[in-house]
């Protein structure tokens, strides 16, 4: 009997201990009580390795880095519209015949008094041939700008850039015609591009800087 009895109060002891063990590993790891450590980056075969939020940064910021021009302003509008048009190249010729970095047709070089010889190994005057049409369809579509900008046609919401965008493409009187005719008349270039996708891609972006201009002047030096 004094045996079960000793059996008995020493069962119950372990019992008593390890419930007090457990109850403190509980109170020691209480997510409450953790102490945070900011994680440092460590030293490995003397590299620095970053952590996984410097790692993320990183990664984020090379990302945003593929996508160029990526302000809605006017550097923007032409880089986009110029990828759009030839991936950027200066000296791009497509299979229509049409030049340069925003692919220019010759008739409408030679609007802009624009000789097209030697036109793909001068980037200035491309650059400056891609602002003096901007200001001379601006001119022609100032009426268009005003009455349609903020309306929405075919599902697509108009704005000046859009609009400038699309005559780019298709020239001004295409997108007269569409804009008039509340989306009705449509064209599509020669490689089934309509001007619907123009007005809707490249709309929103700032373009206040770009003076309309009936007759723009190229300084050609």
């Amino acid at each position: 009997m004094k045996r079960k009895i000793l059996n008995t109060i020493k069962w119950l002891s372990l019992a008593v201990l390890l419930f007090s063990l457990v109850s403190f590993a509980n109170e020691m790891f209480d997510e409450n009580t953790i102490e945070v450590v900011p994680v440092k980056p460590v030293q490995h075969h003397n590299q620095v390795v970053p952590t996984q939020a410097e790692w993320q940064k990183d990664y984020q910021k090379k990302e945003i880095a593929k996508i160029p021009f990526v302000e809605k302003d006017f550097v923007g509008f032409k880089e986009a519209l110029a990828f759009k048009e030839s991936q950027g190249k200066y000296n791009r010729v497509n299979t229509l015949g049409y030049l340069g970095k925003y692919q220019f047709g010759r008739s409408t070089l030679r609007e802009l008094k624009i000789n097209p010889k030697g036109f793909l190994n001068n980037p200035l005057l491309q650059e400056k041939a891609f602002v003096a049409n901007l200001e001379k369809n601006k001119w022609i579509l100032r009426k268009e700008i005003k009455h349609f900008s903020g309306k929405w046609i075919n599902g697509i919401k108009i704005t000046e850039s859009g609009i400038l965008a699309a005559a780019h493409l298709g020239g001004a009187g295409a997108v007269q015609k569409f804009l008039w005719s509340r989306g009705r008349q449509s064209m599509k270039d020669a490689y089934g591009t309509r001007i619907e996708h123009y007005l809707k891609k490249f709309s929103g972006y700032d373009l206040s800087n770009i003076q309309p201009k009936k007759k723009p002047d190229i300084d050609l030096e």
